[in-house]
């Protein structure tokens, strides 16, 4: 008989591979596979074509339609720079607290749903459940889409996903999706005294910057919708996280290189916001060749992830509320990739153990008691499908 393991020795596994966004997932993947090969359930793999990485997925119980899908990602936060109390790659247990990275956020969901997956192998659902674990999601859920398309013709469709992002065991209904991009505003450089016949590629980007805080302003004057008004804050807002460039205080600037991004309220139009960006965009790069041809504005879309709007009678909702008593209305403002399954035609939900504040932290860490509150909602999960 293959041994079966814990949910807190299967996390104390996963935390120890490295898995950060800039590296590869592959040797979890692999653990993962094998493991799951161990106990009769085959895994299949969709391969990142640009980089050594890839997303896992599975299927247990009656080959249908309409599973539960327990949905993860692998990838982790960087700890560069972080003042870490013990190694970020081993789980320590201390007051009551799992510390480890991606203990939170998510590879103590991650844990459970493996767990799940093998329990309901071994107990024999009616209901069929899935396992998907993606890369990439923390550069903007990037690993998630292909994911989603390479298991449509592998297994069964599902009906309903459980994303397991920390949410201390809450139903989370909707969340907001949004856009991000690079760019690359090209100058024309000449000296500082003679500034009105160069282009400074900072003051152009300046503009864009500027013209962010404005929108901010006039969205948070409007009335919200009935959709929007739930979430903090409720309006789509744009911000400017990282900017560099420049030669020299005396030089107009060559290059200047920033990113620009949205969080939009569910029922708000991404590709509509988009379009606002790159307009925006267009007119100042206008304004540049007007003083110098060769002066431009390079756009480059870093992600987009759509938001996840409130189901009206969701299954995946009513399975989480069933489960854990919840019947409190939430909503977050951060991007999951709830949103993607809902857009590929599942219900989603979601709902993890630990808190949403820990992740990327130092030292992040989840409860005890929530990873057993985890730990409780996965066997009345399987509980819940053995009884189809």
């Amino acid at each position: 008989m293959p041994e079966v393991l814990s949910p807190k020795v299967l996390m104390d596994k996963l935390v120890s591979f490295p898995t950060v966004s800039r590296d590869t997932n592959l040797p979890l993947v692999d653990w993962v596979e094998d493991y799951l090969n161990g106990h009769g359930i085959e895994c299949h793999r969709y391969y990142d074509p640009e980089q050594p990485k890839a997303a896992l997925f599975a299927h247990v119980g009656p080959w249908e339609d309409g599973a539960v899908v327990l949905s993860g990602h692998t990838d982790v936060v960087p700890v560069d720079g972080q003042p870490w109390e013990s190694d970020p790659f081993t789980v320590t247990e201390r007051d009551g607290k799992y510390f480890g990275r991606g203990c939170a956020d998510m590879k103590g969901f991650d844990a459970l749903a493996i767990w799940a997956l093998v329990e309901a192998k071994r107990r024999g659902v009616r209901t069929p459940m899935q396992l998907a674990l993606s890369f990439d999601e923390e550069l903007g859920c990037t690993g998630a889409p292909p994911m989603i398309e390479a298991m449509q013709p592998v297994l069964p469709k599902g009906a309903a996903v459980i994303v397991g992002e920390p949410s201390m065991m809450q139903a989370v209904t909707g969340h907001k999706g949004g856009q991000g991009f690079w760019v690359d505003v090209w100058g024309f450089e000449v000296h500082s005294s003679i500034m009105h016949t160069g282009v400074s590629a900072i003051m152009e980007a300046a503009k864009i910057v500027d013209w962010a805080n404005q929108v901010n302003a006039e969205e948070a004057e409007k009335t919200p919708s009935v959709v929007a008004a739930a979430f903090d804050p409720p309006w789509t807002n744009l911000h400017v996280g990282l900017i560099e460039g420049g030669t020299a205080s005396n030089i107009t600037a060559k290059h200047c290189r920033f990113d620009i991004g949205f969080r939009a309220t569910p029922d708000a139009d991404i590709g509509e916001w988009g379009d606002k960006v790159r307009t925006k965009i267009a007119e100042v790069e206008t304004g540049m060749k007007a003083v110098h041809p060769e002066a431009r504005i390079d756009v480059e879309a870093r992600f987009a992830v759509p938001g996840l709007r409130p189901e009206e009678n969701g299954l995946a909702e009513e399975i989480a509320r069933s489960i854990t008593g919840d019947n409190g209305t939430h909503v977050v403002s951060y991007g999951t990739e709830a949103g993607q399954f809902q857009a590929a035609g599942y219900s989603a939900v979601v709902c993890g153990p630990g808190d949403i504040a820990q992740a990327h932290q130092p030292n992040e860490f989840i409860t005890v008691a929530q990873f057993n509150a985890g730990h409780a909602f996965m066997e009345r999960l399987v509980s819940r499908l053995q009884e189809g």
